[in-house]
């Protein structure tokens, strides 16, 4: 399996033989507004062309719907009869920017030999909620391939760590940027949280991302490095990836 970070939440997967595009988001830097006032968003460029991304794709997962996970850039280029899979809900806002291959993926779905239940995610905590909306990962499973659980936007909850105890994972994906909403506290997980996910899925690699692209994340590659040895944790089981950046896991 490869994994290839684009930016902040958006992946490549060469997976089972298929090639994988997570969460995209393709807008230019600054092409969209700022969360806080610091910048505007995204904070930083794409690292590869838009044609470089699309080449020989195989299938799509949204999280959500969130600009960051499919902005309207993403919406417009990307091939309307590609198949994609989402969380129920979302179909009815992509069947309307014209796809025509949408599936809502209830409780799990196999697709050309890959497995891939859905997961609950928490985008905060308390009252953001509500204002935050539904929100999900996935699992994906293939033979010969480790089993990979990408959690999405959430906050380390209940439901993720019966995730890390129900499976057996060889890899996770987190969205480590510790993004904030003003008044309501964190709705993503911060070093803090990262540091228990590594802890409690001792048997998995964690790939951290969703970190330096947004003006409400606050969480550096850099201090998320820095807690993580601090807990004792080794480098080689947590990595986090610069934008463009390849890892074979």
């Amino acid at each position: 399996m490869q994994l290839r970070l684009i930016r902040n939440a958006t992946l490549l997967l060469e997976y089972a033989g298929h090639r994988l595009l997570l969460d995209p988001d393709f807008g230019p830097k600054h092409s969209r507004a700022s969360f806080t006032g610091k910048s505007a968003n995204p904070t930083v460029d794409l690292p590869l062309t838009v044609e470089n991304i699309l080449e020989g794709l195989g299938l799509v997962l949204v999280s959500h719907l969130h600009q960051d996970h499919f902005d309207e850039v993403a919406a417009e280029v990307l091939p309307k009869n590609l198949p994609l899979l989402c969380q129920p809900g979302d179909e009815e806002r992509i069947w309307g920017k014209g796809f025509t291959n949408v599936t809502p993926v209830e409780d799990s779905l196999e697709w050309n030999g890959i497995h891939s239940p859905r997961t609950p995610g928490e985008h905060g905590q308390g009252a953001v909620l509500d204002l935050m909306g539904k929100v999900s990962g996935f699992v994906l499973q293939a033979e010969g391939e480790p089993t990979l659980y990408w959690a999405g936007d959430t906050v380390l909850y209940t439901a993720v760590r019966e995730i890390v105890a129900c499976y057996q994972l060889q890899v996770i994906v987190s969205h480590s940027g510790g993004a904030l909403w003003e008044g309501y506290g964190l709705i993503l997980m911060d070093a803090a949280q990262t540091v228990e996910l590594c802890q409690i899925a001792r048997q998995s690699t964690v790939v951290a991302v969703h970190m330096e692209a947004l003006d409400h994340c606050t969480v550096s590659r850099a201090e998320l490095r820095q807690a993580t040895r601090k807990a004792g944790i080794p480098d080689t089981r947590l990595l986090i990836p610069t934008d463009g950046e390849a890892l074979t896991l």
